[in-house]
């Protein structure tokens, strides 16, 4: 029996903000280092809703939702509130939904 499959798995509204996040894969995650320094105010806060887009994407496909028709930005509100992050605007909602359409 491989040795994540003796861990618990976190709850589904446990956020990965203040806890680390148990994996079934031996993989670790990578360790994050601080952003680079010198840019534009609007790159940080891209990258940032990039990041906040994609790991509700990730949390849409992991409940079943795999259509950007299909999740709505009451569906991906809700689904932030599952994980335990802050209600994303509008804009990162549509971000949501292309990550969807074209990372398929």
């Amino acid at each position: 029996m491989p040795a994540a499959a003796l861990r618990p798995k976190p709850s589904r509204t446990q956020s990965t903000a203040q806890h680390p996040v148990l994996f079934d894969s031996p993989v670790q995650p990578v360790t994050k280092r601080p952003l680079p320094a010198g840019r534009p105010r609007a790159w940080y806060v891209t990258h940032n809703r990039r990041l906040k887009a994609m790991r509700l994407a990730i949390a849409l496909l992991d409940s079943g939702v795999y259509l950007p028709s299909q999740a709505s930005d009451a569906t991906i509100r809700a689904t932030a509130q599952d994980i335990g992050m802050r209600p994303p605007s509008d804009t990162t909602c549509h971000m949501v939904r292309a990550f969807m359409r074209y990372n398929r």
